[in-house]
Formats: C-alpha cells, structure tokens, sequence
C-alpha cells in the first residue's frame, strides 16, 4: 500500500462506520428501551437508575459487536489495539478518576461560594448509588472506546496529531447535540471536553485514563446533583440553582458552565505540560558523570 493510500484510509474507516452506527446501535438502544420498560410515548421518560443502567448496557452490546466487526474485518486489528492494554495502566485510571472527582467537589463548593446553588438535602441509596455509577462507567467504555479507541485512532492515521484530536472532539460534541437543554455554549463545552479526553490518547494510545476522566466526571457531577449532559440521574447531595446562567451550567448541568471549560482547558494545558516535558526528556542524551 502507497503512503497516499495509506493515509486515506483512516477516515474513510471512520465514513464507513457512520451508517451502519446509527442502524445498530439504533436497534441495540430500542430494545433496551422495551427490556427497561421505558415509557417512549412521554417526552421526558424520567428514567429510573435500573432503567439507564440497562439502556446502557445495550448499547454496550451494540457498540462493542460492531466495532469488533469492524477492527477484525475492516481494520484487520484485534479489538485490544483500540487502547485496552493494562499493562502499567492503573496508575492512569486512579490518577483520571480522582481529576474528574476534584474538578467536580471544587466545583459545586466554588458554586456554593458564589451563591449560584443552595444546598437543599441528602438522598443516599446504595442501590441507586451502584447502579449509576455501573451506569456512568458503561457510557464511558462506549464513548472513548467510538470516539477515542477507533475514529481518533484512525483519524491519526490520516492526519497530524491536533487535526486528528479537534476532527474527534467536534463529533463526539454533534453526538450530544439532541441532549435537552442543549446549546451552543454546552456544544463548545462538549467539544473541549472531547480534546480532554483524547489528548492523552494522541500520545498513549491508550484507553484507561479517558475512561477512568470520563466515568467520574459524569459520576460526580450526578452525585453532586447537576444534570450530566442535559440528563437528569441519581444525586446523593440536592441543590437547586439560583438562576440558571453560564456561570452554573444551569439545566445542562456543570459541564455547560464557564468553570467546566475554565477547569478543562487548565488540565489540558497540564497534560500537554507533562507530555511535552517527558518527551524532551527521553530524548536528551545522559550525561555522564565527572
């Protein structure tokens, strides 16, 4: 294969994936739908945490047959080269999960602060407490997996590095853009979030750390009683917003708020940092000693 070719390749993986994505996971998510007992007829499902969690689970199913398909017979990889190698990797899953967890505490204690949210009460399930964060840790295998594990990855191939990562980044937004409460400013959020998420996948071509960011930031957010992406979840502490605007996020939830990008763009700039600083010092040569 030329090195023309080669690097077309990459997208046209992705094009290819489009249609047969909404096919399936179309007919994945509709019988979760009738397997929950979702109500399709109302606007708002009001969904129960057993209801999403077995939403979600289809739509596991779902993602991961038809990206297994497409890795065995169109990328002609096995499906571990997506990013699920754990070798050395707990580090990047305990460091990713404990970010997503500070951004969001600082976050709700920083909207307390300002007066933007007023603490209403405690709700503690166990129950609902497990089956939202089996929940959240399912969305977020399936979105890093679509969005980083196989068209970032395949964007590489065709593209340099930053191209790739802002091309990935404005799709997994479009994927949110029929979420309630949606709008330009929470699409921009989501669209940085996406270059948060894959900005260390550009240089581990790894999955452990997006998913570990990715599951707790939903996870918190839920759990400190905001709307993840517009959706409504489980909340162990309640509050209620003051007024909606762009400093609390509002109806959207956190993520469609100035501290959410504020937040992100910060830990991006750490990221970027930190990658840079040990590539520059795996390629300067040892000194030797006196």
């Amino acid at each position: 294969m030329t090195g023309e070719k080669s690097k077309n390749i990459g997208w046209k993986r992705v094009l290819l994936l489009v249609l047969p994505y909404i096919f399936i996971i179309g007919i994945f998510q509709y019988i979760g739908y009738l397997v929950a007992g979702v109500d399709l007829t109302t606007d708002d499902p009001n969904e129960t945490s057993l209801q999403q969690l077995i939403i979600s689970i289809f739509d596991l199913f779902g993602t991961f047959l038809l990206i297994w398909v497409f890795m065995k017979f169109v990328d002609k990889q096995r499906f571990i080269e997506l990013g699920f190698h754990t070798k050395n990797r707990l580090k990047d899953f305990i460091v990713g999960f404990i970010l997503g967890g500070l951004i969001m505490g600082l976050g709700y204690l920083g909207l307390e602060l300002l007066g933007e949210i007023s603490f209403t009460q405690v709700n503690f399930s166990l129950k609902d407490l497990t089956l939202i964060t089996f929940h959240f840790l399912i969305v977020a295998i399936v979105e890093e997996t679509l969005f980083r594990g196989y068209i970032l990855k395949n964007f590489l191939a065709s593209f340099d590095k930053y191209s790739a990562l802002i091309i990935s980044s404005i799709l997994f937004s479009l994927l949110h853009s029929f979420n309630p409460n949606i709008s330009s400013f929470s699409l921009f959020e989501l669209f940085v979030g996406g270059i948060l998420l894959g900005i260390t996948y550009i240089y581990t071509k790894n999955l452990w750390f997006p998913i570990a960011l990715h599951l707790s930031w939903n996870l918190f957010q839920s759990l400190f009683g905001f709307n993840v992406s517009g959706l409504d979840s489980y909340s162990i502490i309640e509050h209620k917003i003051v007024e909606n605007n762009l400093i609390n996020g509002g109806e959207f939830g956190f993520e469609g708020s100035f501290l959410s990008i504020i937040a992100q763009v910060i830990v991006i700039i750490a990221i970027l940092f930190y990658y840079n600083r040990k590539k520059l010092n795996t390629t300067q040569p040892k000194r030797n000693a006196d």
